[in-house]
């Protein structure tokens, strides 16, 4: 076992599949104590009973300040601290800005954006006393415009703003908490899988020179990578960044 993590206790939202799976898979390799949090209590349930020691299933509901505060609660009571918070959960919600529904963006912001307001908030008061590192997934969504997607790209980059103005704080107040975004561009989640077109397969994704030309889709384990860079003290200079992992899409339009 690798023990670059073991002193450090993690708490990743969304840790049950996706990219968040992935963080929690390679934290816990890694040494750290994993505090897995997933409103799917089966997979989550089943992910930390095959880790085994070090690993912890909490139940939550990150759209609730309520469910938030059990969820850190019982991390500390589980493993006695915090040092890294990843706020990885979301969801994906398709409308342009003509034909989208006022309901979706409000369950985007709801998901997206105010669990990580609610997230950085009880992630600060239960680090502040000893400093740790808070990851956000955003999106190049959050900066780069996507056909069909308005709300969600307004989530996101609300995601954006909350990290910088969070890295800002802590600096201001003198914690030792570190506050960063990573940005990606297609990552082959269950949720990305939901929204493909019908024909489009995995291989067109992560493979096809027409739909796929400069190898823009990763797995999650590529982002995952990233992520743990930003937990790891080999980061320590980093806050309040924005970590793109597009494969420079910037200029090539989608």
């Amino acid at each position: 076992m690798d023990s670059r993590f073991a002193k450090h206790v993690a708490l990743v939202t969304g840790g049950a599949s996706g990219v968040g799976l992935e963080v929690v898979k390679l934290l816990h390799a890694q040494g750290a104590r994993v505090a897995i949090s997933d409103i799917n209590m089966d997979a989550g349930k089943t992910l930390a009973a095959e880790l085994g020691e070090r690993a912890h299933f909490i139940h939550h509901d990150v759209s609730s300040e309520e469910s938030w505060q059990t969820a850190i609660s019982e991390v500390l009571k589980t493993f006695g601290g915090l040092h890294v918070l990843v706020n990885n959960a979301g969801i994906l919600l398709p409308g342009d800005i003509e034909t989208g529904k006022v309901a979706d963006l409000r369950k985007l912001l709801q998901v997206n954006t105010e669990s990580v307001f609610i997230g950085c908030q009880q992630g600060i008061l239960a680090m502040k006393e000893h400093g740790g590192s808070i990851i956000n997934i955003a999106s190049l969504a959050s900066w780069m415009p996507m056909d069909n997607y308005p709300a969600y790209s307004a989530s996101k980059a609300a995601v954006a703003a909350l990290t910088r103005a969070s890295a800002l704080h802590c600096r201001k107040r003198g914690y030792a908490i570190r506050v960063n975004s990573v940005h990606p561009d297609g990552i082959y989640t269950p949720m990305l899988q939901a929204s493909l077109p019908e024909g489009v397969t995995k291989e067109m994704i992560l493979h096809h020179p027409k739909l796929n030309p400069a190898g823009r889709a990763y797995m999650p384990e590529r982002i995952a990578q990233l992520v743990v860079f930003l937990a790891s003290d080999e980061s320590s200079v980093i806050s309040g960044g924005e970590l793109h992992g597009d494969n420079s899409v910037l200029g090539m339009g989608l």
